[in-house]
């Protein structure tokens, strides 16, 4: 028997959804084709942002690639633009950009085309560079520009004028953002916490002009826009600019077809259009009951209504969405919900905290909570939506109902960690209506262990992500057995059932200076450790006993014992140190002779601007290191690695500060400091970013007013972007805040653990306490750390104080 044919035009988010949600429950209903007016398979739109902003790439957002289409017999039209729909024939003709056409006819079709960027109807807008920001198209187009151009106006203060502001200006770009209204994304936020967003992202580096009306773009001799003009006359230049000030549902095919259109597609509570019952429409380009949506988490409920009726069970309807916003502006969380703004009949509790960057406002109307606007602190955002949509009385709750759930008592749940508290029909996922329950009973009937594994299998944390860490909490709660206060520790070995921190504790507690007392005091199973734990305890007791707890070699793997790199064929690589990166003539003379003197077959440049001696004997490395003369780069060690620099604002016309100054300094000053693993720093001279610093344990990003200081990021096998920490003004006060985060790393930091796994594990919230929040603790944390590497000495050439066995570099004679 022939399937009846459905195709549908559009190929984004939601209409994706609704034929991921028809396959679950018809997989074999319908022969389906989708056209796709993009080159591009299915991709999450709501990531556009981290590409601009070069933390992802394109690839890294495809939600289904063109093999997901195929397996399930799907065909798939990508680049082509539907042009025209006979309702009396049910044919759809497309074309491409080539001129190319493509028919399908069709029993069932769905309208999923969206909506367009609206571009302000002003003389200029069809200049070169003048974009808007919708899709891979427009992202790419400003990729581009931020490589040959310097000024960016972002016109419109909304979510993604702000996220194109902040992808731009990481490109390098010095970035002002226009906005007409008197705050910032005023229809998610009230005055005071736009103002607080303003203030915040100003301070980053990002400028505003704020209830601006623009008049006119003004273009140069080639046609391309040079500056932006306003309605009081004043001018400011711009090689680019981006058009952000809302979106329009896509009508125009409808409205040729001669679908009732208004605000939208106009449909009813099952999708299907009011003029023609075998076609529907969802997502952006529907009107539902007058309303048009435009976030994602109402949209996939409209899939799955859609697909429920499309598998002709007739059981699903669309009744409209109360919408809540959780969202992370260029780092910063934001949370709103409800009637926000308050008015008459309303009352107001708030807390405001701007030193901590924490702005609460609930807003209660006959004892219920009807609207919340939270900045900085978005940890119980689903909870107050659950309250809202929920309609419950909260005069019992009142008392505590600012300091949110885990403080609630008998009026609440109980517990610290959130995930632990949630109810199992608690909502986890508010863009895909994920509950707490269906990702445990995911976890544990189909054996996941990773969050990416979760998200394929139930799109919870998929859509904008601002679920992660709560989905994380889960996660580890359900696969590593159930929660509680004092969830079982994972031993440091088999030698012993005690976890890292008892050790940490116990060595700190009782002044254990040798492994060997360790091992007494703990009642190790091996008296002698193994492996595993030696290095571990070694490192450990130096760390809590600096220059009491003397180091032990053995206790060291190969490369620290050796103080070079073993390579595969038994021969030894040396990279000496070069300060930021930095060299000169004569070092590198020295470095040529003794590559000559001594037959060092391979001489590489690294990715850490250095240079590495490839092939080196044991017995020459002493002789090797002598006559280079430049100290050791740690190469080998769980210890300060690289500080990687640009030639910053000494060399570069983009540069804004002194980066490669910086960047010795640091170098100098944490030369030797050992680490639970390698440390990796970099400084960039401006926001281009050319040290690469969003992925070291540190980066520092020079600014206009000062330093960008981000943490805990990672260029290993798994790339972690590292977060942003702090804003500083100057090059000493970078120098106490990145010693303070690694002395906090070095103390609470478990052995081979990266500052990334570090950070995840105790919480970003914890080390800003602890450094941000602590003026006294900070200093005290940098001054223990220079009080450990006071001293510190070469083992290149002080093999003595630095207890090398130099024994081991003496050849085994061979009778």
């Amino acid at each position: 028997m022939k399937k009846p044919r459905l195709v549908m035009v559009g190929n984004g988010m939601a209409g994706v959804r609704t034929l991921e949600e028809l396959l679950k429950i018809a997989p074999d209903l319908y022969e389906i084709t989708v056209f796709g007016a993009e080159p591009h398979p299915n991709y999450n739109r709501i990531l556009l942002s981290p590409v601009l902003a070069g933390e992802q790439t394109v690839d890294e957002i495809v939600l289904n690639d063109h093999a997901w289409y195929q397996e399930r017999g799907i065909t798939l039209h990508t680049g082509f633009t539907v042009t025209d729909v006979n309702r009396a024939q049910r044919m759809v003709s497309a074309t491409s950009a080539a001129g190319e056409t493509r028919t399908a006819g069709y029993d069932r079709l769905i309208m999923a085309t969206g909506s367009n960027a609206f571009i302000l109807p002003i003389p200029g807008k069809d200049l070169q560079g003048v974009l808007a920001y919708r899709d891979i198209a427009d992202t790419e187009a400003m990729i581009d520009a931020a490589t040959r151009y310097r000024h960016a106006v972002v016109i419109g203060g909304g979510l993604l004028g702000l996220e194109a502001a902040n992808g731009l200006m990481k490109r390098g770009m010095q970035v002002t953002v226009v906005h007409a209204a008197e705050w910032l994304m005023e229809r998610q936020l009230d005055s005071v916490a736009g103002k607080l967003l303003q203030k915040s992202l100003t301070e980053r580096g990002m400028q505003f002009l704020m209830q601006a009306q623009t008049a006119e773009l003004l273009g140069n001799s080639a046609g391309r826009v040079r500056a932006v003009k306003f309605k009081d006359g004043a001018e400011l230049p711009a090689d680019l600019v981006v058009m952000a000030v809302g979106i329009r549902p896509n009508t125009q095919l409808a409205e040729k077809m001669r679908l009732h259109v208004d605000r939208g597609i106009v449909v009813n509570d099952t999708l299907q259009t009011t003029t023609d019952a075998r076609i529907y429409a969802v997502g952006e380009c529907a009107a539902h009951r007058g309303i048009a949506y435009g976030l994602v988490a109402p949209l996939f409920e409209q899939g799955k209504v859609l697909a429920n009726h499309l598998a002709e069970f007739g059981i699903g309807r669309y009744v409209g969405s109360l919408t809540s916003t959780k969202l992370k502006v260029t780092g910063i969380d934001l949370f709103s919900a409800g009637n926000f703004q308050g008015g008459e009949g309303t009352e107001e509790i708030v807390l405001s905290d701007p030193y901590s960057g924490v702005y609460k406002k609930l807003v209660i109307q006959d004892d219920k909570l009807v609207g919340a606007c939270l900045y900085g602190d978005t940890v119980d955002g689903s909870w107050y939506f659950k309250l809202l949509r929920d309609g419950r009385a909260v005069g019992d709750l009142r008392d505590k109902l600012m300091f949110g759930e885990s403080n609630m008592g008998d009026a609440g749940h109980q517990g610290q960690n959130k995930a632990a508290a949630m109810l199992d029909t608690d909502e986890v996922c508010g863009c895909n209506g994920v509950t707490k329950g269906q990702i445990c009973k995911a976890i544990r009937e189909k054996g996941l262990f990773t969050l990416d594994d979760v998200r394929k299998h139930t799109k919870a944390s998929a859509s904008c992500g601002s679920c992660t860490g709560l989905v994380e909490q889960i996660l580890m709660a359900t696969a590593g057995g159930d929660y509680s206060a004092t969830p079982k520790t994972k031993p440091v070995c088999a030698c012993t059932d005690h976890g890292h921190q008892a050790v940490r504790d116990a060595i700190a507690a009782h002044h254990l200076l040798t492994s060997e007392a360790v091992f007494r005091f703990m009642e190790w199973k091996t008296p002698d450790g193994c492996p595993t734990c030696r290095p571990a305890i070694n490192y450990y007791r130096q760390c809590s006993w600096p220059h009491e707890a003397q180091d032990d070699p053995q206790s060291r793997f190969i490369n620290e014992r050796s103080h070079a790199n073993i390579q595969k064929d038994g021969t030894y690589s040396v990279v000496p140190r070069m300060w930021g990166g930095e060299t000169s003539a004569a070092e590198l003379r020295r470095i040529a002779d003794v590559v000559d003197k001594y037959q060092i077959p391979t001489v590489k440049v690294t990715g850490g601007q250095r240079i590495d001696l490839l092939g080196v004997k044991k017995e020459d490395l002493q002789a090797v290191w002598q006559d280079i003369g430049m100290p050791s780069g740690h190469a080998y060690a769980k210890a300060l690695r690289t500080v990687k620099t640009c030639v910053g604002k000494e060399w570069c016309r983009m540069g804004t500060q002194d980066s490669t100054q910086l960047g010795k300094d640091l170098e100098r000053a944490f030369f030797g400091m050992q680490a639970p693993h390698k440390v990796k720093f970099a400084v960039s001279g401006c926001p281009r970013n050319c040290a690469e610093s969003g992925i070291k344990d540190v980066g520092i990003i020079g600014v206009d007013s000062g330093w960008e200081m981000l943490i805990a990021g990672n260029g290993g096998t798994k790339t972690e972007v590292a977060q942003f920490f702090v804003k500083l003004k100057t090059a000493e006060e970078v120098m106490e805040y990145t010693g303070a985060f690694m002395q906090l790393y070095r103390e609470e930091g478990w052995y081979l653990e990266r500052t990334v796994h570090y950070v995840a594990r105790v919480g970003l919230d914890h080390v800003k306490k602890k450094i941000l929040g602590d003026p006294a603790g900070r200093k005290a944390l940098w001054a223990r750390l220079q009080h450990a590497l006071a001293g510190t000495p070469d083992p290149w050439f002080e093999s003595r104080r630095a207890q090398v066995d130099e024994r081991q570099f003496i050849p085994i004679a061979i009778a």
